[in-house]
Parts: structure tokens; C-alpha cells; sequence
């Protein structure tokens, strides 16, 4: 189980600020599980409209650091990395369930695990905590697909 920094994580996401939502990864077994962090700050560009009175990180955003993570353990499964000749997209989120709100100086554990890969597309049972207390979860399918 080997952990990964920022600068190794930005080799396997093709994501970049705003939209980057792994910040570490704590654990990755390939072929079977990452866990991951994703740290949130009262600068996320998302908490001036969501609300500014109350900001909540919005629930798709937690989905899509999931997923982030899923796409980590995929590609280092694969043993490859991401190219500009392919995406790594969503094919279907089942399952899903918001348990508790994630608020700006939280810091979200994103647990995912495969539970099956067909034909290119992987499936995964995906949580998200906040001081182990989950706050989501959800079933993600996701395939890569060249450009």
C-alpha cells in the first residue's frame, strides 16, 4: 500500500484547480481499494454561492472527489497513467445518499473500493466521511474512452 503526494496525484488526474478534489492519498492497494483526503477550505470558489450564509460543499462535488479517487486506483491498477489521447468518464452513480453535511475546515476521508471491472467499465462502492462520521456514499461505475 504506497501513499501519493499532490505532485504524484497531478500525474494521474488530469483535473487542475478548481476542480481538482484529491489533495493526498493516505493508502492504495491496486486492484482493490485508495483511501484519500480531500481537505475543505472556506476558499473553495463553490462557497460563495452555495451559501454564503451556510456554506455547504455541494453534494456532486463530494460524488466527483469520489470518483477522483476511483480514477486514481484505476489508472494505478492499470499500471498506466492518463494521456491526452483518452478521458476517464462517469457511466452511471447508483445508490447515492448524503448522510451529513460537509462544511469549510472539514476534512473528507474518500474511501473506495472496486467491486467489479467488465469490458472496460469498473464499479465501485465509494464513501466519504468527515471525522468518521459518514457523510456519503454512493455506487460508481466509470470507463475510459479514447478521443
Amino acid at each position: 500500500m504506497s501513499s501519493m503526494d499532490i505532485h504524484e496525484i497531478l500525474t494521474y488526474l488530469p483535473h487542475r484547480y478548481p476542480f481538482l478534489l484529491v489533495d493526498r492519498v493516505l493508502s492504495c492497494e491496486p486492484g482493490k481499494t485508495i483511501t484519500a483526503i480531500k481537505n475543505v477550505t472556506i476558499n473553495e470558489p463553490f462557497f460563495e454561492g452555495h451559501f454564503p450564509h451556510f456554506p455547504v460543499m455541494p453534494g456532486v462535488l463530494i460524488i466527483e472527489a469520489m470518483a477522483q479517487a476511483a480514477a486514481i486506483l484505476s489508472f494505478k491498477t492499470m499500471g498506466t497513467r492518463p494521456d491526452d489521447k483518452s478521458v476517464y468518464y462517469f457511466a452511471g452513480i447508483d445508490n447515492a445518499r448524503f448522510k451529513k453535511p460537509v462544511f469549510a475546515g472539514d476534512q473528507l476521508v474518500l474511501q473506495v473500493e472496486i467491486t467489479r471491472t467488465m469490458k472496460g467499465v469498473w464499479k465501485y462502492k465509494a464513501q466519504a466521511k468527515v471525522d468518521d462520521v459518514l457523510a456519503a456514499e454512493a455506487d460508481l461505475m466509470c470507463t475510459l474512452r479514447a478521443i
